[in-house]
């Protein structure tokens, strides 16, 4: 089977399949977005937390959530013939809007949303997965987010949830919204991105990550619970944890230093059910794999719990 690689409208690369169907993905590469702040400089996402206390209830929360395992990068060049990651898209301010149905219609923003037909999906077009879509209407500055999401065939789309973020304004989901993920936050600001992690030689945000048991509970920044365990070692949506300051990373190719001091300075948030610690970034050809998968040398004993806020629960 032959594989014609092209630059197409959206950050990334197409796959395309001769036997009759594409797959799409983003580079990650940067082209088209602007240089400036995903969110204000203020915000959470952007806010270092190396020098806050540790929670009190680190340890037991660590111990709870699999501390033996090793860090998973969820993203790299490719998987099983699609590209590896969650991919985004980047649109001018005219791009045209589409009609969006939801199944939860009632937690997540209207339609219509600006979606390029050869918009990427998350695992591909044929994935069973989450098949996340993110857009990035880069005139506008606003961030389109979505959920399983499913091209309807009459030039629409429908997805589980979705959510539209404002990426100039500090303003969260109503309280108890999902959005595109469970704990009701974006996705795009906590992806790991070659741009940065390569192309700049620095990330300056929190990263985001899954774990396979979670409490039904949320904290700040996050406005949504997906669990309905309750032990209170388990943790809440928008946990916010740090590799240890102490931690060597010496030893680690430069691209997973970069990764590992934005750990170290900003941390990582809790944001879905998943896999656990395992990390999420888009994909792009240019990610070394080998070098990626170094990261698993990072223990889940390796990180602490950084002061946690009141939890709600209802």
């Amino acid at each position: 089977m032959v594989h014609i690689r092209y630059f197409v409208r959206c950050l990334g690369f197409a796959l395309i399949w001769l036997l009759g169907f594409s797959l799409t993905a983003a580079m990650g590469d940067g082209a088209g977005l602007p240089a400036r702040s995903v969110f204000p400089a203020d915000n959470v996402w952007n806010q270092r937390v190396d020098l806050l206390p540790v929670d009190p209830s680190s340890d037991s929360l660590i111990a709870n959530m699999d501390s033996s395992r090793g860090l998973h990068p969820d993203f790299g060049t490719a998987w099983n013939g699609v590209p590896n990651g969650i991919p985004f898209c980047v649109v001018s301010g005219s791009q045209p809007k589409v009609a969006v149905t939801f199944d939860y219609a009632d937690e997540s923003d209207p339609g219509p949303y600006p979606i390029p037909s050869d918009t990427p999906i998350e695992g591909g077009v044929v994935s069973t997965g989450d098949r996340h879509v993110i857009v990035v209407d880069r005139d506008h500055w606003l961030l389109y987010e979505l959920w399983d999401a499913h091209p309807d065939g009459h030039g629409g789309w429908h997805a589980g949830s979705g959510a539209v973020f404002d990426l100039s304004s500090n303003a969260l989901r109503p309280p108890g919204w999902t959005s595109a993920d469970a704990a009701g936050l974006p996705i795009f600001p906590g992806l790991v991105r070659w741009d940065e992690a390569v192309g700049k030689g620095q990330i300056d945000h929190a990263l985001r990550f899954t774990m396979q048991r979670t409490r039904r509970a949320y904290i700040f920044p996050a406005r949504h619970y997906a669990s309905r365990l309750t032990d209170t070692e388990l943790p809440p949506m928008g946990l916010r944890v740090r590799l240890k300051a102490s931690f060597n990373i010496s030893s680690f190719p430069e691209e997973d230093q970069v990764i590992l001091i934005a750990l170290k300075r900003y941390g990582m948030i809790l944001a879905d059910n998943g896999s656990d610690w395992f990390i999420s970034g888009a994909p792009d050809s240019r990610w070394s794999d080998d070098d990626l998968g170094e990261l698993r040398r990072v223990k889940g004993s390796d990180f602490e719990v950084v002061q946690m806020g009141k939890a709600t629960t209802q």
